[in-house]
């Protein structure tokens, strides 16, 4: 539903993107993430006909986005990183200007605009002024007003920004909702939204797309699949020596921690084989065993080792 191919965009002398590479498939949700500044924005704006682009192609739905550009914004629904409303008037009553000025047959706006309130809560909200909801109430119209004509394609440009936690799982549960029916591009430089929200992960930085892969992926391409830390006390460093023969430790650090120590394991046991092994090893060892955790890499670990590295 998505091609994007060698997208640049320049303004005077500051090139904002000067290699955007991406594909996302119908029904998929695919994350954007970047740092603040590294050309999300720019992207998204150039795929919903705001601006145009320096060099490159980039396909919505089979339309050139530059060539076709009236037909590609009749199958995407657009939230910018502030969402258009007008605050002075009822939420039902905005929905239904925008699904006018969307092109839609007279007759089919009462059930759109009934089936959007649904979809994003916002029925019993329906009547109320804008200005006068919360923020996260008018995030909720902003999706509204995006998916309100059905369009294949969802574009949204930081949609949880600036809400609190508990709106930030509303609207995280609302976009998961659209996938399947709805094709969804979403930027953020939020990383716990996107590995929870989406089926895959671009990353960008400095105008450039690093990476593209299923969160799972990333993480274990990039980082040990396993890490172990453990805190013990008694004679670490001929541990430590014990511990690195076994079969898949990739590394073992020694970190004090007042009068015990933690072992910090990097392992490549991709099924969590060597716990056993660990815990046994160092209970015939004769050091004292005081906890193990076992925890994988994050997203957010994968995103600054790219992001660095791309600096």
């Amino acid at each position: 539903m998505i091609e994007v191919e060698h997208l640049k965009k320049i303004y005077g002398s500051t090139v904002a993107i000067s290699d955007v590479h991406f594909s996302v498939e119908k029904g998929e949700i695919l994350g954007f993430l970047g740092p603040n500044g590294a050309g999300k924005t720019t992207t998204m704006r150039i795929l919903s006909g705001y601006i145009p682009a320096s060099s490159g192609t980039a396909r919505i739905a089979g339309y050139d986005v530059h060539e076709d550009s009236m037909q590609v914004r009749r199958h995407i629904g657009y939230l910018p990183e502030n969402p258009p409303l007008y605050e002075y008037m009822t939420v039902e009553s905005y929905l239904y200007f925008v699904s006018s000025i969307k092109g839609m047959a007279y007759g089919d706006r009462a059930l759109a605009v009934t089936n959007a309130l649904k979809r994003t809560g916002l029925t019993e909200k329906a009547q109320v002024i804008i200005r006068k909801l919360s923020k996260g109430y008018r995030q909720r119209v902003g999706l509204a007003q995006a998916i309100v004509h059905s369009p294949g394609v969802v574009i949204l440009d930081e949609p949880t920004i600036g809400l609190d936690p508990k709106q930030i799982i509303e609207v995280r549960n609302l976009i998961k909702s659209l996938a399947g029916e709805h094709t969804v591009l979403l930027s953020s430089h939020i990383l716990p939204e996107v590995s929870m929200t989406c089926d895959r992960v671009s990353i960008i930085n400095q105008g450039r797309v690093i990476i593209t892969d299923k969160p799972d992926n990333l993480m274990d391409q990039m980082l040990p699949v396993n890490i172990y830390r453990l805190v013990v006390e008694g004679d670490v460093v001929s541990l430590k020596s014990r511990l690195e023969s076994l079969d898949g430790v990739n590394k073992v650090e020694i970190i004090p921690s007042d009068s015990r120590y933690i072992l910090e394991i990097s392992s490549s046991d991709k099924y969590d084989h060597l716990a056993k092994d660990l815990s046994r090893m160092v209970i015939n060892s004769g050091v004292d065993l005081y906890e193990m955790r076992h925890t994988r890499p994050t997203l957010e670990e994968v995103f600054l080792k790219l992001t660095t590295q791309e600096q």
